[in-house]
């Protein structure tokens, strides 16, 4: 069922979604609040899905966002909300296979890449969802950490910058991954669903072309012990 949500704490932002699809999650609110932006600069969100990080990225920057989703219906609910919002000339969303797209698009032509990708790997012991929508949305079918490698290289100019979340388990993946496209770690920050409970969520920059030497953010926790969210993200959604 289609539905028109407020986002998050953001008053002057709808997003629809649809409650039979994989609805956006606090993945995407961390990552959009964790991007540096500065005053003139173009973004590409990738895998952009009903749009929540373009979204609140236009409350923070009137830069230029495209903003791209392989799935029809999906990419449907992210055009209705950039329209419903009135953003269509800041946002631009693209219905296609970004793996496909990128060839064809402009070298070193964004300051900044979004992506919150499908965190899990496609392999014999995985037992996937019955809904396409989730299956693309959680495992690497079509898109992967080499293909985000491959397209950063290209579109990203010199300096510009890789904003990703993804598992903590990966990380050493997603270091080796990137490093070899070019991309080096800048920043990490590690989100913690309770206190003394291991990370579930890492937060990173990779910049293109840049000098090594990585820094470790101060850490999130996002849930209190009975489960309701902590200050500082309750302050994020404002």
């Amino acid at each position: 069922m289609e539905v028109l949500n407020d986002l998050v704490g953001f008053k002057n932002r709808k997003i629809y979604q649809d409650t039979n699809m994989f609805s956006f999650s606090l993945d995407s609110v961390l990552l959009a609040n964790y991007v540096k932006l500065d005053k003139d600069c173009k973004i590409l969100d990738i895998g952009t899905g009903n749009a929540p990080i373009p979204l609140i990225l236009s409350t923070k920057t009137n830069s230029k966002i495209t903003a791209v989703e392989i799935q029809k219906e999906v990419f449907e609910l992210a055009l209705k909300s950039v329209k419903y919002n009135l953003l269509e000339k800041q946002i631009e969303v693209i219905n296609g296979n970004i793996c496909e797209l990128y060839k064809d698009m402009s070298n070193e032509s964004y300051d900044i890449i979004t992506c919150n990708p499908p965190f899990f790997k496609v392999t014999n012991n995985v037992k996937l969802s019955d809904s396409s929508y989730k299956q693309i949305a959680r495992h690497e079918l079509f898109l992967d950490l080499e293909k985000i490698g491959m397209i950063c290289k290209k579109l990203l100019k010199n300096n510009g910058s890789l904003y990703l979340v993804h598992r903590p388990e990966r990380l050493s993946e997603i270091i080796i991954t990137l490093k070899k496209y070019g991309l080096e770690i800048k920043r990490i920050k590690f989100v913690y669903p309770k206190l003394n409970e291991q990370a579930n969520i890492v937060l990173l920059e990779a910049v293109k072309m840049g000098k090594p030497g990585m820094k470790i953010d101060y850490p999130v926790v996002t849930h209190n012990e009975d489960g309701s969210y902590t200050k500082e993200i309750l302050k994020t959604f404002e």
